[in-house]
């Protein structure tokens, strides 16, 4: 992509030409102009002649790809940073590899206090079991070291990191060598992530954003909390971000509420809302997500998992955050926990009145096992739904880890896109980094090509959810797009043919006819090149640019 050397400063306004532009505002858009960090028209060649003498800067698409700079609607950045930066186990394939890994990461950290890892999955290695507490104390050399599996809703810890936590083994979820959970785990994670120095933990949220950028993510929804991070590991962040140009972060901050003065804590320290992961329930990997019936494969045979919020709590939330306006959400999986959650907000919605409790915006985390009144009460309390395609494409099918807990029937039926969309419920996709990793275009291949096919959705409606869906999430209803006056969020793409992808004839259809003028967007057929993003530019300044290119 070749452009004429701009200016020191970033130039004022800025024609992109020779490309293809996806924007509903013209479907055979080739060319844009940014002006003070908003779109400022978008067009066809032709018509950009006019622009071409009174810009600071003309950007030579050289035919590639201008769309929204993606929304990433859930991510824990710190930890993301710590992945990328530290011990990642997502692709190690069995336990003994597992094992090896640790013990090269232990040997190149003397001088860490506590060894952070993260991305262990049994049900994928073939020994089906995690690392035992003798085997990592042996792997670590007796040192401190705290290892989430991959969901982060349990850990492996060595013998050293629970002597730092004595009373950690009698906490609920303590186990004399299984994975913690619940409470035990929240422990032993408050002091293994102690041991973070301010410089480190700076350092791993600037290798996040960074990463994020370089995919043509322009915003980020951190998903804290007290039982996550710290209120310090928010406010650094925040910081972070405000000094950089983008990506463009914001905050939740996962505390109940019981009254609308309770919000006072939340905006002090910079969220925009007592959401995120404010859990309802945990997760199917770690068998606490919370289930009306039993799990398939749970360590007893009525385990239905961990409740951690009722209805009543779930209404006392949401009605103390409607009352201080701002956005309440939760974290909620299993079936029984996503009840909780409706019969809750629905509480407040008859104390409030619907169409104030419609009008926050509230929101719900992963939302996995929906069922169809479940649907039906999202679309009636107008509930966004921030879910994350690559759980499925990690852990759907007949013979993954969802069939495995649930068994086949009831894993069908979770992560129901197409049913969410055509009960008109808003979805807003991420990733939950580090759980998956920040993957925009494979999170939208991953709900175009789900693995149980009546719940895919078309590119489009994937791509929307996406883009602008992550920015009407937070209450803005003016950018995520390519039109004139909204923000100049934007990448630019390498990419193949642009097509209009939509599922089979057998479900709906998301999208519309080629010949309709739908803007095309790149095949993402499995198998097929992922597009690569040359430039992402956030409010107008380009934060991220392809080196050689």
């Amino acid at each position: 992509m070749s452009e004429r050397t701009p200016s020191p400063d970033e130039p004022r306004t800025v024609l992109l030409r020779g490309g293809e532009v996806h924007s509903p505002a013209d479907p055979f858009a080739t060319a844009m102009v940014v002006e003070r960090g908003h779109v400022a028209w978008v067009g066809s060649e032709g018509a950009a002649d006019s622009f071409a003498d009174g810009v600071d800067e003309v950007v030579d698409l050289e035919g590639a790809l201008v769309t929204p700079a993606f929304t990433d609607a859930h991510v824990h950045t710190t930890s993301t940073g710590l992945a990328l930066t530290g011990l990642d186990l997502t692709d190690a394939r069995t336990l003994p590899e597992a094992l090896d890994r640790i013990r090269a990461h232990a040997a190149a950290r003397p001088g860490d206090r506590v060894l952070l890892g993260h991305g262990w999955d049994a049900s994928r290695w073939p020994e089906h079991r995690p690392p035992s507490r003798r085997e990592l104390d042996e792997a670590t050399g007796g040192r401190p070291l705290y290892l989430t599996r991959a969901d982060v809703h349990s850990a492996v810890v060595t013998t050293a990191l629970l002597d730092l936590v004595p009373h950690a083994a009698g906490l609920p979820g303590g186990s004399p060598d299984a994975p913690l959970t619940g409470d035990a785990h929240h422990a032993v994670r408050a002091a293994a992530y102690a041991s973070i120095t301010p410089a480190q933990r700076a350092d791993a949220q600037a290798a996040a954003l960074e990463r994020a950028a370089s995919l043509g993510i322009g915003s980020l929804h951190e998903c804290a909390g007290p039982r996550i991070s710290s209120a310090d590991d928010l406010t650094g962040l925040l910081s972070l971000a405000a000094e950089r140009p983008g990506p463009r972060v914001v905050g939740y901050w996962a505390e109940a509420l019981t009254t609308a003065a309770d919000a006072s804590r939340v905006l002090e320290l910079g969220a925009l809302g007592a959401a995120g992961d404010l859990f309802v329930d945990g997760s199917l990997g770690s068998h606490t997500a919370c289930l009306h019936e039993p799990y398939a494969d749970g360590p007893h045979a009525d385990h239905t998992g961990a409740a951690h919020m009722d209805a009543a709590a779930i209404a006392a939330h949401v009605t103390a955050c409607t009352e201080a306006g701002i956005q309440a959400g939760f974290h909620a999986i299993g079936d029984a926990a996503l009840t909780a959650v409706v019969e809750g907000v629905r509480a407040a919605a008859d104390r409030l009145g619907l169409a104030r409790v419609r009008a926050a915006r509230h929101r719900v985390e992963h939302a996995e096992m929906l069922t169809p009144d479940h649907i039906a009460a999202f679309a009636e309390l107008a509930l966004t739904a921030s879910v994350q395609p690559a759980f499925d494409a990690a852990w759907g099918g007949d013979e993954a880890m969802y069939a495995e807990r649930l068994g086949v029937e009831r894993a069908r039926t979770l992560n129901p896109y197409a049913a969410l969309l055509r009960a008109g419920v808003p979805l807003a996709l991420g990733s939950d980094s580090p759980v998956t990793p920040l993957d925009p275009w494979g999170t939208v291949r991953a709900a175009a090509f789900h693995r149980t096919p009546e719940h895919r959705v078309s590119v489009r409606a994937a791509f929307t959810a996406h883009t602008r869906g992550g920015w009407r999430a937070i209450g803005r209803d003016d950018a995520g797009v390519l039109v004139p006056g909204a923000p100049a969020d934007y990448a630019v793409w390498r990419t193949g043919e642009l097509i209009v992808q939509v599922p089979d004839d057998r479900v709906a259809s998301w999208s519309t006819d080629p010949r309709s003028g739908t803007p095309g967007l790149p095949d993402l057929t499995p198998g097929a090149p992922l597009p690569v993003c040359l430039r992402t530019v956030v409010g107008g300044h380009t934060v991220f640019t392809r080196p050689n290119e």
